[in-house]
């Protein structure tokens, strides 16, 4: 039996069915019980959040005259001469990812199919007004659907017979006969628009992570790697791909990681972006270009102070950039002549874009052909998503479909502080979120929140989504501080690589210096300083109250505690190796230096433990580990487990029940505190 196992099997948590067994909780038997009418005032505070309407994607036309999107799970097309919008497939509720063909008079999507294994639709409208035609029933897994440039294919990532959907963060399928004997590949499949015959293009024994259509229709430009998809696309390479034959052609062998290929209009170019990234689809880092034909990969942006997080061609020598800068959203625009060495973003001849201050908006656009017009989803801690089209920087809104929403809670601040870092003081940011009715003559608690990654960045967006809980904590009358450390984007490549071999160290520093501004320039009540994190930031928050006792209460989601059980557990060793430098069976060293069981003994702070009992990311096991440790120290603990859960909890009745039992845990330690 393996550890993993053995662990669920001794904590009774594989239940048969999950809507049968809520979350199961073990107190240790220091742990006060949180009082009924405390449990009530967060609930409500929780139960009163406005909930917009959800706006899953903005595409435009290539001809820049309409933008498609997906509002609620519902397609729909709006003309930009008047704003007149219509529905496209209407009665379709689960629609994910829309596309245009090249002449702009065609749609196509997936519409996801109801039940526990992934299923989904490939559908496109029709000429005339007439209804829409299904193209292809995709049993498993199905993502990002793109036209042929020439309009007579149709291709899509597909993994067939996947039993869950793809990527780590979901909840993982247990062990069971021989491991790694059946690997899931993630194949390009191709639609001839003709004959509607679905053919899987690319090699069976390859996972293809990301790709884009050459301009003559006849190959792909795509990050791919053999084995595991969840864990190998750290060491994901850039490929040429036939589209006829399947052939593949190394193009580059990336230092780190790579992401968001796109090949030029004139077919001579990919460009996309290099760097430490520590999730699939957490983009960060800077932008290169190499040739289609083979060659040397080229830094466009080197030295720049902010992190390139998407891209595309407008032009055949002209890139636009959207980027984390400063904790905002910025963009730009560059040539293929790339920038002079170390040129400061802000130092750019005419070329920046910026949002301004406290703008949410999201890191990435959609272009017409031409590229000169945009639409784009925008948001911010004060308002919640809506799209915007027009040339870029000069957006109008386009949909209205959250007027009615308005945020209940305090303001957002972005906030600046220095810290000590190599060679001198550095600038650290991160943003501040103010109680609900703020009264500067108050005291008031603080909540520190560590994001996940570690390479991310905490932003200016809508507070309201599951597993977040700012919002809710400024109506219960608490400041929020999400800082962005070292490790963290925003400040360009060498920010983003400065807790390398350093985990805890001076992120640990940076983020209680933020604490420190905030509580020299805020009424902050110091008997009443919160901490909460998931996943780096869970790693953090067991690091944490294992360095300093200022902290009255924590709660770690998803936490490392161990790094040697963690490395043997985990099914995405690789992204581990960018950080530390080798694995823990060759230099052991470098992790137990930030490994928080090796001090847990300096642990007073009472401590709540969150985690899905099927999460591959940071496996439940770790969480395990914790709680009995402070079990064995009598600090305060409870330790909840969430049924076929994973790394994020996609069940809405999970992910509210883990913001409110974070919460009330902090809110009740918070209440014994007070004055």
């Amino acid at each position: 039996m393996s550890p993993r196992s053995l662990s669920l099997l001794l904590l009774l948590l594989l239940p048969a069915a999950h809507a049968q067994n809520p979350p199961k909780s073990a107190h240790s038997a220091a742990n006060e019980v949180v009082s009924p009418e405390r449990s009530a005032r967060v609930a409500a505070a929780l139960d009163s959040l406005p909930t917009p309407r959800r706006v899953d994607q903005a595409a435009i036309s290539p001809d820049g005259t309409e933008v498609a999107c997906i509002i609620n799970g519902e397609l729909s097309v709006i003309t930009l001469e008047d704003g007149a919008s219509h529905p496209i497939a209407d009665g379709q509720r689960m629609t994910r990812e829309v596309t245009w063909s090249p002449d702009s008079r065609h749609l196509a999507w997936l519409l996801d199919q109801p039940g526990d294994v992934p299923a989904a639709q490939l559908w496109t409208d029709s000429s005339g007004g007439a209804a829409p035609v299904k193209l292809a029933d995709l049993k498993g897994y199905a993502q990002t659907p793109r036209y042929s440039p020439d309009g007579a294919k149709l291709s899509v990532l597909f993994i067939e017979g996947m039993p869950r959907i793809a990527g780590p963060l979901q909840p993982m399928t247990p062990l069971a006969g021989v491991v790694g004997e059946k690997i899931f590949e993630q194949r390009i499949a191709v639609v001839d628009l003709a004959t509607a015959h679905l053919t899987q293009a690319t090699p069976p024994d390859v996972y293809i992570y990301e790709y884009d259509w050459t301009p003559d229709s006849k190959s792909w430009a795509a990050t791919a790697a053999h084995g595991s998809g969840d864990n190998n696309w750290w060491i994901a390479r850039l490929y040429s791909i036939a589209a006829a034959t399947g052939q593949m052609r190394e193009l580059y062998q990336p230092k780190l990681q790579i992401a968001d290929p796109h090949v030029s209009p004139d077919g001579k170019f990919v460009a996309f972006i290099q760097g430490l990234m520590s999730d699939q689809g957490g983009t960060g880092g800077d932008v290169y270009i190499v040739p289609l034909t083979g060659g040397d990969a080229r830094n466009l942006t080197p030295g720049i102070k902010a992190s390139p997080a998407s891209l595309a061609w407008t032009a055949p020598d002209r890139i636009a950039i959207f980027a984390i800068v400063d904790g905002n959203s910025g963009y730009a625009s560059i040539t293929t002549a790339g920038l002079p060495e170390a040129s400061p973003w802000h130092g750019w001849t005419g070329e920046e874009l910026i949002g301004p201050t406290g703008d949410g908006w999201t890191i990435g656009a959609s272009f017409s052909r031409d590229g000169s017009v945009t639409a784009v989803v925008r948001q911010s801690a004060s308002e919640p998503p809506e799209i915007w089209a027009g040339p870029i920087g000069k957006w109008q809104q386009l949909t209205h479909v959250n007027d009615d929403i308005q945020p209940t809670w305090g303001e957002s601040r972005n906030l600046h502080w220095l810290t000590n870092g190599p060679g001198g003081d550095m600038h650290v940011e991160g943003w501040l979120m103010l109680p609900a009715n703020y009264n500067k003559s108050k005291k008031y608690p603080l909540l520190v929140s560590v994001h996940g990654g570690p390479s991310s960045a905490c932003m200016s967006k809508w507070p309201a989504g599951p597993m977040n809980g700012a919002a809710a904590a400024s109506l219960l009358g608490w400041f929020v501080l999400c800082p962005n450390p070292r490790g963290s984007y925003g400040q360009g490549a060498s920010f983003t690589e400065g807790n390398v071999k350093d985990f805890g160290g001076g992120d640990y520093r940076d983020i209680m210096a933020g604490v420190d501004a905030v509580i020299k320039d805020y009424p902050i009540d110091t008997r009443r300083i919160g901490l909460k994190g998931h996943s780096y930031g869970g790693f953090m928050t067991m690091w944490m109250e294992t360095q300093t006792s200022r902290f009255t209460a924590a709660v770690a989601g998803a936490g490392i505690c161990d790094w040697l059980s963690y490395y043997g557990l985990n099914d995405i060793d690789e992204w581990m190796l960018p950080f530390f430098g080798a694995s823990i069976y060759d230099d052991p060293a470098v992790y137990q230096k930030s490994d928080p069981l090796h001090f847990f003994k300096n642990v007073k702070t009472p401590t709540l433990i969150l985690v899905g009992d099927r999460d591959g990311e940071v496996p439940m096991e770790q969480s395990v580990e914790w709680y009995h440790a402070l079990q064995t120290l009598k600090v305060p603990t409870q330790l909840v487990v969430y049924p076929n859960e994973g790394h994020i909890f996609f069940r809405s009745a999970d992910a509210s029940d883990y913001t409110l039992r974070m919460l009330q845990w902090l809110d009740h330690w918070f209440q014994k505190a007070a004055p």
